[in-house]
């Protein structure tokens, strides 16, 4: 007999969540081997990063590609620059809400999905967008010259 908990984990019947059961379907056709996680939402690794998919379901359904990342200790001191950045980010950015909570770095996109929507398409973009968010927030908090990848200031 084979271990209960080393069985997959099986999505919804479709009908229940049309949406999730859509977007799981979109990720493993990409091949990131997503799984429902305790809160219901769709969780997924990408380039080393852990993301989640939450759907809202409904008349209007709205998706929420998002991931958390833990603050250095050392940059939490200075939490109006944290915001600040963040600010900078959303300014910046379009799709995306970068904000901090707890010592945490929550980056998120979300997508209005009509009937006729390119879910693969807004899919991989929510995910890119969002990757791209964190790494210039932490280009940015941190003083990083995306040019030449050191502290701004610094000559080579």
């Amino acid at each position: 007999m084979t271990d209960p908990t080393s069985l997959p984990n099986f999505p919804p019947p479709p009908d229940e969540h049309p949406l999730r059961g859509r977007v799981l379907d979109v990720l493993t056709d990409l091949g990131v081997a997503p799984n429902l996680d305790e809160d219901g939402d769709v969780a997924f690794t990408v380039n080393d990063q852990t993301l989640f998919v939450r759907c809202i379901e409904g008349e209007v359904q709205i998706m929420r590609v998002f991931g958390q990342w833990k603050i250095q200790d050392e940059l939490t001191a200075d939490r109006l620059k944290l915001y600040e950045t963040c600010n900078d980010v959303n300014l910046h950015m379009n799709h995306v809400k970068t904000g901090v909570a707890d010592g945490t770095l929550v980056v998120l996109g979300e997508h209005l999905v009509t009937p006729g929507s390119d879910l693969p398409v807004l899919v991989q973009i929510s995910v890119q967008t969002v990757l791209s968010a964190v790494h210039l927030w932490h280009q940015r908090v941190l003083g990083i010259d995306p040019e030449t990848g050191r502290p701004e200031g610094e000559q080579a």
